[in-house]
């Protein structure tokens, strides 16, 4: 294992111990308000401190973390899981109509930031963590999709390929037995850099009021609330913006020694 994935493991270890722990234990009620505490420093009993509302930081990062983790998990599924497919049949249709639909579409999502698709189905169904899920996820299809069809395309004039096509083998079971596990590690490396994605893109939804709605704790709307106190009261931005950046470059390191450890040529080099 490279030092990348070893520290990238640990940093996102912790985040998801955190957040499933918060299922069962958290020092305080993340909910529970209690004014005459509000605005504390870093203490022996609220280790980092409270807010304006004396609602505990560290309760409140905690299920933080399990909300980040649950949006950015769904979305990048269903990135996935609808991507994948579309870049498989788009690359064993090369130059068909198919491939130029499902390619001409990916343009059309790609023209539109996930902020702005957010802002579209908010506009329609209203702010909530399953719009913002529904966001990340519409824009990671195209991701995966070109992914997917770009590595399938360098795979579908190798001889194994060809040995099928001779056996009988039609492009779907291809596609599913020859293509689809010769690209795994490089959609699994994507999938690490699409979940750091979406933790960020989660946090930016929850920042302008379009995430997971009060009273679920969200790193962004912690952010939000904090920036009109940051003078006196700077641990409230800091502490969740801390959150997310271990978060993120957790997953970031973990994907580059995924990509280390994955590929054949770079273990060889070492």
């Amino acid at each position: 294992m490279t030092r990348n994935l070893i520290l990238g493991s640990a940093l996102s270890s912790l985040v998801v111990l955190a957040a499933l722990v918060s299922f069962i234990w958290t020092p305080f009620d993340h909910t529970a308000m209690d004014i005459p505490a509000k605005l504390q420093q870093p203490n022996g009993n609220h280790w980092l401190g409270t807010d304006h509302f004396g609602r505990d930081i560290f309760s409140m990062i905690m299920v933080g973390a399990r909300t980040s983790i649950a949006v950015a998990l769904v979305a990048v599924g269903i990135g996935m899981g609808l991507g994948v497919p579309l870049g498989l049949a788009a690359a064993a249709n090369k130059g068909s109509w198919l491939d130029e639909i499902i390619m001409r579409a990916n343009d059309l999502v790609f023209a539109f930031p996930s902020l702005v698709i957010a802002i579209l189905i908010t506009a329609i169904f209203g702010a909530g963590a399953i719009n913002a899920i529904a966001a990340i996820g519409i824009f990671n299809i195209p991701v995966f999709a070109r992914i997917t069809r770009g590595a399938a395309l360098s795979l579908w004039e190798r001889e194994f390929i060809l040995a099928a096509r001779v056996a009988g083998k039609g492009a779907a079971r291809i596609s599913a037995e020859h293509i689809l596990p010769n690209i795994a590690n490089l959609l699994i490396v994507q999938g690490t850099i699409q979940f750091s994605l979406g933790i960020l893109a989660e946090a930016g939804l929850s920042y302008v009021g379009l995430g997971a709605q009060p009273p679920t704790p969200s790193w962004g709307r912690m952010l939000a609330d904090a920036q009109t106190m940051v003078s006196f009261a700077p641990h409230l931005a800091l502490i969740p913006g801390s959150a997310i950046v271990i978060t993120v470059l957790g997953l970031n390191l973990m994907g580059d020694g995924l990509r280390d450890w994955l590929d054949p040529k770079l273990r060889l080099a070492r």
